[in-house]
């Protein structure tokens, strides 16, 4: 149901707000260049520093947008389950056409509380949901066993597998026929070799074309031409991961003059000596 690149879209701020009107412009920029969906309100999109009435409008502001031109797929996890609830309903209730849910984070629940967990979503709100792995964010990870019996749900049509480990997405994909799409945009090439349909990806943000061509090419076959992305691409994936997520894109669409590169703390700007390479990066891409 969701394939080819969906980007986890930025947050913008402006002194200290949501940016909503430059928020609207950038949804409108990845319709135009190519990209299949889009994910408010994800972890590229700071969503643990929005308060739940900005989360609300980011998801609904991306939806009036998008409607019927791309998906949308709306972040609403919680390390709280009644919390997941309310957003992925709220989600629902504006149009959204689907939820990204995270792993809960922080209490380290068990494989049966994760199970429970995205079940009750399921149960509660009539809505595709996505199961979203990362790990490395959450300190827990979703086993491809529990994966297999939530995709027995009906609703459950996805995994987003950001553990970064392609063993993991291999065994889901031998256990079960659940969508696996890649949170790691260094390795959605390798994850669509292995059976993925495509990437929720950070580096769309900048270079939305290139990433919904490599997935595209990919998916119909032309392999060497997608592998010739994949290449391009590699070293400018991995410089938006030099500092935290998504301090890099933004401070990378700040030098590309397309955002003011502002974070919410705790998150900050970037280490000059790291922007630095950042910079060198992005020229050798040939986007400066």
């Amino acid at each position: 149901m969701f394939t080819g690149s969906i980007v986890a879209i930025v947050t913008p701020f402006s002194n200290g707000q949501v940016d909503y009107q430059k928020l609207r412009e950038l949804v409108e920029f990845h319709i135009a260049n190519g990209t299949n969906g889009i994910v408010p309100c994800g972890t590229t999109g700071e969503s643990p520093t929005l308060s739940h009435e900005e989360h609300e409008r980011v998801i609904k502001e991306i939806v009036d947008v998008a409607k019927g031109k791309v998906s949308v797929l709306a972040g609403t996890g919680s390390n709280s389950t009644s919390e997941t609830l309310r957003l992925t309903k709220y989600a629902k209730d504006v149009g959204a056409d689907g939820a990204l849910v995270i792993t809960p984070y922080y209490n380290k629940p068990t494989q049966k509380g994760l199970y429970l967990h995205f079940k009750a979503v399921t149960d509660t709100v009539d809505i595709p949901v996505v199961i979203y792995n990362v790990p490395s964010r959450t300190g827990v990870s979703i086993s491809p066993e529990t994966v297999a019996k939530l995709a027995e749900i009906k609703n459950i049509v996805g995994i987003k597998e950001a553990s970064g480990d392609l063993d993991q997405a291999s065994a889901i994909l031998s256990l079960c026929e659940i969508d696996v799409l890649s949170g790691d945009d260094s390795l959605t090439l390798p994850i669509m070799s292995i059976g993925g349909k495509g990437v929720i990806s950070v580096a769309a943000n900048i270079v939305p074309r290139d990433v919904s061509n490599m997935v595209s090419l990919f998916a119909k076959g032309e392999v060497k031409e997608a592998q010739k992305l994949h290449s391009k691409l590699f070293k400018l994936c991995r410089a938006m991961f030099i500092e935290t997520n998504p301090i890099p894109i933004k401070a990378a669409m700040k030098l590309l003059g397309r955002l003011n590169g502002e974070n919410r703390l705790p998150l900050c700007e970037m280490e000059s000596a790291n922007e630095d390479k950042l910079r060198n990066v992005l020229k050798q891409y040939g986007l400066m």
